[in-house]
């Protein structure tokens, strides 16, 4: 366990994958932070994710990759594209071996809980403060002053605001803006393997593309389970929450005479899940003076790259190597982090917003010439600038 130096009063705001990540990482570095969660306990709601070699080289880094590897499924089958009515492939890309060999690691899909709880032990348990609601952060000449809905109230030279799309530091640091109907929402559910058919049990992500719409599955916790997660036109539905639920027959009904295998993934699932993707534009800056923001905070972006929880890893670790390396000036710290990350950040925003017009072309000759074009790609050595990425050893401005 690394020696604490005489460091700032670091505040964690948000308990989440990225608010932890940052708690492990500045704990390795010597300085100590406190994370503040306004839940009971550390849960992740949602279903899966994709952890790509630049995310999972972090993990291994943070030293909890065994703890990870318990539960998580590598993708020895790969990424490949099926079109909707009739499962035709698109387009196949294995990646076992040439993950290992482009970028050091391999590409993992992990229930979110699962993610969560492998950086949770990054991070000291006196560290975690829970049922701790922030309802203000206020700057002040040397820190801020944070109040909970409990009335407590605590002082910190820094503040880090993780937590989440509406984030409560995010008004200390950015003027409020509303966000934009996407027209797009998400359905998600988790079916047990037991009643999967066998077809979505192969270790691969499977995205079937069709008009307005696309389907996403792949297993999750250690192959007991899979992950569906589709996209649809979302109407007049503007609900954001993760907790909202829609009926599956309202799933159904938006995959109607899509190829039957997506269709029995529905059927095997249980009450799906339903939240509008709200759209946001990246922030021009995120931070000022000694409190900055991460992650969804920093900059939510739309889940086609799959980089969500990737890039709230990416701004722990160099959050914290930039903290570490200006103990004294917290504040030029914090600039440093900035720089280095948002050119990148605001470019994934951009791409992932991009992708959902590309995935959901309808049938025609743009669509024929997007299945051509995939037919053709490499994606995984095409984003070298996302998967090479080396947050441990990015450039810093000086």
């Amino acid at each position: 366990m690394p020696a604490l130096v005489h460091g700032p009063r670091i505040a964690i705001v948000g308990g989440g994958i990225g608010g932890l990540a940052a708690g492990g990482f500045l704990h390795r570095a010597g300085l100590a932070a406190t994370v503040y969660e306004q839940a009971p306990a550390l849960a992740e709601v949602g279903a899966g994710l994709v952890l790509a070699p630049n995310a999972v080289r972090l993990l291994r880094q943070l030293g909890v990759m065994e703890r990870f590897l318990r539960r998580a499924v590598p993708l020895d089958w790969g990424w490949e594209f099926r079109r909707w009515a009739d499962g035709s492939v698109l387009s196949v890309e294995r990646l076992t071996g040439v993950c290992e060999r482009l970028y050091g690691e391999r590409t993992y899909v992990a229930h979110r809980a699962d993610l969560l709880d492998t950086v949770r032990t990054a991070v000291p348990q006196d560290r975690i403060r829970l049922n701790a609601r922030c309802t203000s952060v206020h700057a002040r000449p040397n820190g801020a002053l944070l109040r909970f809905a409990d009335g407590s109230r605590t002082e910190a030279d820094v503040v880090i605001g993780a937590d989440g799309v509406h984030s409560v530091v995010r008004g200390a640091v950015a003027e409020p803006t509303p966000p934009e109907y996407s027209g797009v929402c998400a359905f998600r559910t988790i079916v047990p393997a037991r009643v999967a058919p066998e077809f979505a049990l192969r270790r691969a992500q499977t995205l079937w593309l069709g008009p307005g719409r696309h389907f996403v599955h792949y297993p999750i916790s250690g192959g007991s389970a899979v992950n569906v997660v589709a996209f649809a036109p979302a109407g007049d539905y503007t609900d954001e929450s993760w907790s909202a639920t829609a009926t599956t027959e309202e799933f159904h009904a938006e995959f109607a005479g899509w190829d039957r295998r997506v269709t029995d993934l529905i059927a095997a699932g249980g009450v799906p899940g339903r939240w509008a993707l709200l759209d946001r534009a990246p922030l021009p800056h995120w931070t000022r003076g000694r409190i900055t923001l991460l992650g969804d905070a920093a900059h939510p972006m739309f889940p086609f790259f799959a980089q969500g929880a990737a890039q709230s890893i990416e701004d722990a670790a160099v959050l914290a190597r930039c903290l570490a390396a200006s103990v004294p000036d917290p504040e030029r710290a914090l600039e440093r982090y900035e720089s280095a990350r948002i050119a990148r950040t605001t470019r994934l925003q951009q791409v992932s917003h991009a992708r959902r017009d590309v995935n959901h072309l309808p049938d025609g000759p743009e669509q024929q010439a997007r299945d051509t074009a995939l037919a053709g790609s490499d994606p995984l050595a095409g984003n070298a600038w996302i998967y090479g990425y080396d947050a441990e050893g990015a450039r810093l401005t000086p």
